[in-house]
């Protein structure tokens, strides 16, 4: 995909936003920038699904939020010319909200569900024999009277997305044949997704304000294209021809982002684990202080402080990583054995 500018367009008003929502996704893999090796893949598999004339195994995207997991299993339903059946997890509350969602897939049909993790037991469980066996049993009477019937599904793709990889029962893990696991961005793929971003979006960005953008996006797609929509309001409320390296610095800094990619909540988290430095604070514990859940910590926070280095995970809790320290300027305690120089030197 190119990266070259079309013909320069002065942003005049804001698009609808579900519409600019829908339309900052790729159309077909080609225009997927980012995950090489998951797309390579999907594409193989896919490939070779088709030339047997059998319905593509069950996929499951893990990985942190944001990353495009989504995206991917709109692209593999449509590289198919397959029909997608949408929902999440929390959303299925009962068996027959599965059963009936099942029953209406056609040969070849995606059924995706986001936040698979969450779902119930009883109904992951469900799933077993339709994953297998394409079959599920539907009960057609209630209390001691009860029967239950056996049918038939046509044979369709679940493709399942979850940030919490390790709360998948080992039974539903295994049954999903195809397992791909997406990373963090690099920071010349993200700046690639916000060029394009910013021409679907009608908005005129300069190329250092999209390396900036980049630069502060903690790896993550959702987050970049995130700041590229306030920079546009921020370069539209000033009447700025562009969003510039200037405008861009000047509405990261409104949204509390700093130099480091952190924002306020990040900058909390690490406040708290100075406050006993080399003491391990507990998930629920540092939620309490932050007034945060302790989920949205764990899956939306943790994962970029713990790759970036200024958290560590240990068995007892979390603390501050030698960035930590670094970055608020205090020295580790001196049981922890180094300073951040030395702990970094033994990955050297």
């Amino acid at each position: 995909m190119s990266d070259e500018h079309p013909r320069a367009v002065t942003p005049t008003r804001a698009p609808e936003d579900a519409a600019a929502e829908q339309s900052l996704r790729p159309a077909s893999f080609e225009g997927f920038v980012g995950q090489p090796r998951v797309v390579r893949n999907l594409q193989t598999w896919i490939k070779a699904a088709q030339t047997g004339g059998r319905s593509l195994d069950h996929v499951l995207f893990t990985g942190p939020p944001g990353l495009g997991k989504t995206t991917l299993a709109t692209l593999v339903s449509g590289e198919l010319g397959a029909e997608l059946t949408m929902t999440s997890g929390p959303v299925i509350e009962r068996v027959h909200d599965l059963a009936g969602m099942l029953t209406k897939l056609k040969r070849g049909d995606v059924l995706f569900i986001d936040e698979i993790h969450r779902l119930r037991t009883h109904i992951e469980e469900y799933l077993y024999s339709a994953m297998e066996d394409f079959r599920i049993d539907v009960a057609i009477d209630e209390g001691a009277y009860a029967r239950s019937v056996s049918l038939s599904l046509e044979r369709f793709t679940l493709i399942g997305a979850t940030t919490r990889a390790g709360l998948l029962s080992k039974p539903f893990r295994d049954r999903f044949g195809i397992q791909e696991r997406l990373r963090a961005y690099e920071e010349r793929e993200l700046a690639q997704i916000v060029r394009r971003s910013a021409r679907v979006l009608g908005c005129e960005l300069d190329d250092d304000a999209a390396l900036l953008i980049a630069a502060r996006a903690r790896g993550t797609p959702r987050v970049a294209n995130r700041f590229l929509a306030r920079l546009r309001d921020v370069a539209l409320a000033e009447g700025a021809p562009s969003v510039s390296r200037e405008v861009a610095a000047r509405g990261l800094e409104m949204l509390g982002v700093d130099a480091h990619g952190l924002d306020d909540m990040d900058r909390r988290i690490l406040e708290v684990l100075a406050q006993s430095p080399g003491t391990p604070v507990g998930l629920k514990t540092l939620a309490v202080a932050t007034s945060e859940e302790d989920s949205t910590i764990e899956d939306v926070y943790e994962p970029y402080l713990i790759v970036r280095g200024y958290v560590r995970k240990t068995a007892r809790g979390r603390v501050l990583g030698p960035r930590g320290y670094e970055l608020l300027g205090i020295d580790p305690p001196a049981e922890s054995g180094a300073s951040p120089t030395k702990q970094g030197s033994l990955f050297a």
